[in-house]
């Protein structure tokens, strides 16, 4: 995993990408929790998209395997966009080359220092204690 990840910025621009992320899984979560409380005519594969893009947002709010979900997400979003157009109706705009663009935009910058991904897999400071000598 620690090829995935080369830095975790601090400062600034760490929490600049926490607002990015933060931005874009609230975004996620909204949208699907809105498509699952209206449910009419909704079909198997709309509820899947759904809960796929709630489990998304969920990562991208905590920051858990982000390359990974940023990637997933951009996968599905451009599916969905260009497969079935009909179910891009029931998101209020999840498909939309924004959100594509700015899940593309986490995928390439990474986490950030403040998510989960840096707590699991960031890099260690190893103290080696003093030798005693008698």
């Amino acid at each position: 995993m620690q090829r995935w990840y080369r830095t975790f910025p601090h400062g600034l621009p760490g929490i600049g990408l926490l607002v990015l992320r933060s931005a874009i899984g609230a975004k996620l979560i909204i949208e699907a929790s809105s498509c699952m409380l209206d449910p009419q005519g909704l079909k198997l594969g709309v509820w899947v998209i759904a809960w796929l893009a709630l489990g998304i947002g969920a990562s991208f709010v905590l920051g858990f395997l982000t390359q990974l979900v940023a990637g997933l997400s951009v996968l599905a979003g451009a599916a969905v966009y260009l497969g079935h157009p009909a179910w891009a109706s029931f998101f209020l705009n999840l498909p939309g080359l924004e959100t594509v663009g700015v899940a593309l935009a986490i995928a390439l910058l990474g986490p950030g220092a403040i998510s989960l991904d840096a707590y699991f897999f960031g890099r260690r400071k190893i103290v080696i204690p003093p030798v005693a000598r008698f």
